[in-house]
């Protein structure tokens, strides 16, 4: 790059032209800094980062704007973060999520526009770390409380690590309406994460029969109430968990349907014969309580009065079948005797 003083603008030196043109010759007719504007240019471009949807890179917020913000991450033109990008839970404000100077990653959402401009976001940072925290909480086998925020027709909505959960009705075990539970924080196991589906699916059946689970045992005799009869069995509260009952487990005498037996609010007996809580159910019997075959339908009070003395006959019965049976005793037979025992072949 050259700097020149040319003819018209050594007029201000006046009749000394002359002798001014001397002495910039002198000193100072070309400066030489070495490169031109091409040159710087192309320098800028050497030295460039090369931006592409996918990465995480640092930025700093230097303008909030009502409905975004721009972000220096060192590229030529500034990249832009618009608000339903900022979190992963609604907000109202990038003031919320953002501030003034702060430095902090983003994603790279899409690649420049028209005007060169990158789009970012922390919402896709969020949702990726929300799904990985979720995946460790299952394998852990973790127990989570969250609020229902909504209700439809097939369950209830909430929200975990962000993502939006959903508790199928059948896995919700509470006596309210579901429109009642908004609001109301429920404790919760995972049956479902995955991500590339995005389904998030939960149980509260399965987090409240856990922690009855605890105190619970096969075998164990427990007063309930009926809440449901379907043809295939009786849906028994066993103190705010429910167990099935099954049309096999009512009575060792042939039965066509539970209603035979049951009215939904009957207060009854059950012995405990099974607790899976991997899945979430407690099994129940009224037939393994019988002291004769068909009480259960001649006369169910016969079989709460008998109930623990048959319970404590069915658990002897359990545990004898876990016991390991005795190994045979060898039987040694002197040889003398050995030579007195006829042979095979004779």
């Amino acid at each position: 790059m050259t700097v020149r003083i040319h003819r018209q603008e050594a007029n201000f030196y006046g009749d000394n032209y002359q002798e001014t043109i001397r002495m910039v010759n002198q000193e100072t007719t070309e400066i030489d800094v070495g490169f031109t504007h091409e040159d710087f240019a192309a320098l800028l471009d050497k030295y460039d980062y090369h931006f592409s949807p996918g990465d995480v890179v640092a930025g700093t917020v230097f303008s909030l704007e009502p409905r975004g913000a721009l972000i220096d991450i060192g590229a030529k033109t500034a990249a832009y973060i618009p608000i339903q990008e900022m979190s992963i839970n609604r907000i109202d404000g990038p003031e919320e999520v953002l501030q003034s100077n702060e430095t902090r990653e983003f994603f790279i959402l899409a690649d420049e526009n028209e005007d060169g401009q990158l789009t970012l976001s922390i919402r896709r940072i969020e949702y990726m770390r929300a799904w990985e925290r979720v995946r460790q909480l299952q394998a852990e086998d973790a127990t989570v409380r969250s609020s229902v925020f909504a209700t439809n027709r097939g369950g209830a909505l909430v929200r975990i690590e962000g993502l939006r959960g959903f508790i199928p009705g059948s896995h919700i075990s509470t006596r309210k309406p579901k429109e009642d539970l908004v609001g109301e924080e429920l404790p919760l196991k995972f049956l479902e994460v995955d991500e590339e589906r995005n389904r998030l699916v939960l149980s509260h059946r399965r987090a409240l029969v856990e922690r009855k689970m605890n105190r619970l045992e096969v075998g164990e005799v427990v007063i309930g109430t009926v809440r449901g009869i379907k043809p295939y069995g009786a849906f028994i509260d066993i103190g705010g968990v429910s167990g099935l009952l099954h049309i096999s487990e009512i009575s060792h005498d042939h039965i066509d349907t539970p209603h035979s037996v049951f009215n939904v609010n009957d207060e009854v007996k059950v012995m405990i014969i099974d607790l899976d809580a991997e899945r979430g159910r407690i099994s129940l019997s009224t037939k393994q309580l019988e002291p004769e075959p068909g009480d259960m339908v001649k006369n169910p009070q016969v079989v709460y009065d008998k109930a623990e003395e048959m319970a404590a006959k069915y658990r002897e019965q359990v545990l004898a079948a876990q016991q390991p049976q005795s190994p045979a005793i060898p039987v040694t037979i002197p040889e003398t005797e050995m030579e007195e025992l006829p042979s095979a072949a004779e």
